[in-house]
């Protein structure tokens, strides 16, 4: 009985690798792809360069500092001034990567508190890509430590 099963195993693999290698030695030859088919849709990194000045974030920054503060870390802790904003660099590395602005200033926060800012403005950097999208960081509060030390991944 043994022998019988063994040689079922033995003619089951022999039937199956004659299928496909006769697959394999009848089966169509691969072509280069058509001059459609080639990069077709590709057409690299497009950026004009167009990037809001560093004012413009204020309201995003404010309402995202909120939502941070009241949601993940249970503070009541609110912007509730800025002062000094201005710009550190932009585009600092190559011509071809994303724009993006560097802004550093400071707020006053509800406790009283002066801290520093520092946040960059990216060009396509919104959701899913549209729209400039702004990264920041508040000197002392990176509580998860994104940026840290003292925010300076948040720097150029």
């Amino acid at each position: 009985m043994r022998d019988l099963a063994s040689t079922m195993k033995r003619a089951a693999f022999a039937a199956a690798f004659g299928v496909v290698s006769g697959l394999l030695a009848f089966g169509q030859p691969a072509y280069a792809a058509n001059p459609l088919e080639l990069n077709f849709g590709l057409f690299g990194p497009n950026y004009d360069g167009r990037v809001a000045p560093c004012e413009s974030a204020m309201g995003m920054i404010t309402d995202q500092f909120w939502e941070k503060e009241s949601t993940f870390w249970n503070s009541a802790l609110k912007i509730t001034g800025y002062s000094d904003i201005h710009e550190i660099a932009f585009r600092p590395w190559q011509s071809d990567n994303i724009p993006r602005r560097y802004c550093a200033g400071n707020v006053m926060l509800s406790d009283g508190k002066v801290r520093s800012l520092y946040y960059s403005i990216i060009e396509d950097g919104g959701f899913s890509g549209f729209g400039q999208g702004v990264e920041w960081c508040v000197s002392g509060l990176d509580r998860n430590w994104a940026y840290n030390p003292g925010c300076r991944a948040a720097r150029p």
